[in-house]
């Protein structure tokens, strides 16, 4: 809550209002191009003493390792140059052409302290700068490190273009809803793997059937199979039908393993099936042969995935 309150009072409410009411403002009054006759007045130093000293007071927190202040120290220009535009009223000089001289020496400062200002944050945040010096018709070279000690680069006769909103206000009960939720996903999960770990300390394997004879074990035929289809039985709770290609030209399976796997989860995989089953119809359906699964610690089926590279119909040995 404290980061969401501050990227909308610093980055929304701060520096993206500045960039994006003075571009706005040039683009209303001159068309984008500010003229370059110039009329200073009140307020004009005040911001670039101001301005002008945010740079070397940036290096003395960064040598230091002071991060956190040094953009602290970028945003008290970002707020000096909010108040220069309520200082100055912008808009009130736009509704008189014989002020239009004072208008584009105001405008001209306010693209050069977003020029210094973003020049500064382009070390914190590389990417987003780039659109906003494309945006008060600035570039790489010209917003350099060097210049953001310097007032006046930027061309007289600047042109300015309009773009996205860089910094949109965040909904702070939305973040902080959709933040909650992937905690408790987190948090499940967490503590399913806790029971699975813990089930399967305790786990008793099942006895072990009758002995078969080689020629016994001889006689099921495992084969791998790519399921193609998969659907939940109508009648049922428990199955899923799936269509398999086996190699041989395609069956069709029904499997009692809908409490865990969602068809989504299985169409495209590979499965080892008993293929020689004699059918036999579960719930109105015909079952070709049985799919393959082991038991969970947790009492749950979870089926045997082959090597996912392997042909269908491959025989398991």
């Amino acid at each position: 809550e404290i980061m969401i309150n501050r990227i909308n009072s610093d980055l929304a409410n701060g520096f993206g209002n500045l960039v994006s009411r003075t571009v706005a403002m040039a683009d209303k009054y001159f068309g984008g191009t500010l003229p370059e006759n110039r009329l200073e007045g009140d307020f004009d130093q005040s911001l670039k003493d101001c301005l002008l000293s945010v740079r070397e007071k940036v290096d003395k927190c960064i040598d230091e390792t002071r991060l956190k202040n040094a953009l602290e120290e970028i945003f008290v220009a970002v707020d000096r140059a909010n108040k220069y535009i309520d200082e100055t009223e912008p808009w009130v000089l736009g509704k008189d052409e014989s002020k239009y001289d004072r208008l584009a020496t105001v405008l001209f400062n306010l693209l050069e302290s977003i020029r210094i200002i973003s020049t500064l944050l382009s070390a914190f945040m590389p990417t987003t700068m780039p659109e906003v010096w494309e945006q008060i018709g600035a570039n790489a070279d010209i917003c350099t490190y060097e210049n953001a000690g310097k007032f006046g680069v930027l061309p007289a006769n600047v042109t300015v273009h309009k773009g996205r909103i860089l910094f949109p206000r965040i909904d702070m009960d939305k973040e902080i809803g959709e933040l909650n939720a992937i905690i408790e996903k987190n948090m499940a999960e967490a503590k399913a793997k806790l029971n699975a770990d813990e089930a399967a300390e305790t786990f008793t394997p099942a006895p072990l059937a009758e002995q078969v004879t080689i020629d016994d074990f001889a006689k099921v035929e495992l084969r791998v199979a790519e399921v193609k289809a998969c659907e939940k039985v109508k009648k049922s709770k428990k199955l899923l039908c799936l269509q398999l290609d086996d190699g041989f030209g395609g069956r069709q399976v029904v499997s009692g393993i809908a409490q865990w796997y969602k068809p989504e989860d299985l169409i495209g995989k590979k499965v080892i099936i008993v293929a020689n089953l004699k059918p036999v119809t579960l719930c109105g359906v015909e079952s070709n042969g049985m799919i393959c699964a082991a038991d969970a610690p947790d009492g749950s089926a979870r089926v045997v995935f082959p090597d996912q590279t392997l042909p269908n119909g491959s025989k398991v040995r």
